[in-house]
């Protein structure tokens, strides 16, 4: 899939109405905007997001399975959500993931997935040089996710892609540093020289650096 497709696959895609109810809820959740021990009242709800019991209750199903809210009998649903203990940890079984996956993916990588890598890199470098930060949030995830795809292990890119999303709306930020673009564009450089050179010991380094340095840029570390 070409990185052009990727993005307009995703801007596209029509959700089934509990799964984007769901989506909203869980970022609603994980950004704070509904925040730990708020009541989720299924009226209030329903009139908010313009829907119907049956696909917002579904949606609280999943939520409930993910651990993000909780189901008191005779009380009804509040919120868990993440506390910054959760947030620390997930962002350590992250940084692990993502350096096995780049392992996996310097070994599996097919040539197909070379050639998309290859064209996502351009565009990194293209809106790095446009300056165009939104744009470039886009590619960077779609950078990561042909790393997972070329894993060609399906727990490993669950787990990377259920990471990706939910440390993508903790903590998010609309501040970002002058020298944001260029440090991302050189970490990402390394990892891709990496794959490049068929090197999975400094694709290991390259990805532990690029983690390392994203965790500092998130929580200002």
């Amino acid at each position: 899939m070409s990185i052009i497709k990727y993005i307009e696959d995703n801007q596209k895609r029509k959700l089934p109405l509990s799964t984007a109810l769901f989506q909203q809820l869980q970022k609603a959740i994980l950004s704070g905007k509904l925040k730990s021990g708020d009541k989720l009242t299924e009226s209030k709800l329903c009139r908010e997001y313009k829907t119907s019991r049956t696909p917002l209750r579904e949606a609280l199903r999943q939520l409930e399975a993910d651990g993000l809210i909780e189901n008191i009998p005779n009380r009804g649903a509040f919120v868990i959500g993440l506390s910054p203990q959760d947030i620390s940890d997930l962002t350590e079984l992250r940084n692990q993931a993502e350096i096995s996956a780049v392992r996996w993916a310097i070994e599996r990588i097919t040539e197909k997935e070379k050639e998309e890598m290859s064209e996502t890199f351009e565009f990194m470098q293209f809106y790095t040089q446009q300056n165009d930060i939104p744009k470039m949030l886009n590619i960077n995830r779609a950078f990561h996710k042909i790393i997972y795809n070329a894993t060609h292990n399906k727990m490993l890119i669950k787990n990377l892609n259920i990471y990706q999303i939910y440390l993508s709306y903790t903590n998010p930020s609309n501040y970002y540093d002058p020298n944001y673009l260029r440090e991302v564009l050189y970490e990402h450089r390394e990892i891709y020289n990496a794959f490049l050179s068929c090197d999975k010991d400094a694709g290991e380094v390259a990805m532990r650096y690029h983690m390392v340095n994203s965790a500092k840029r998130k929580f200002k570390l």
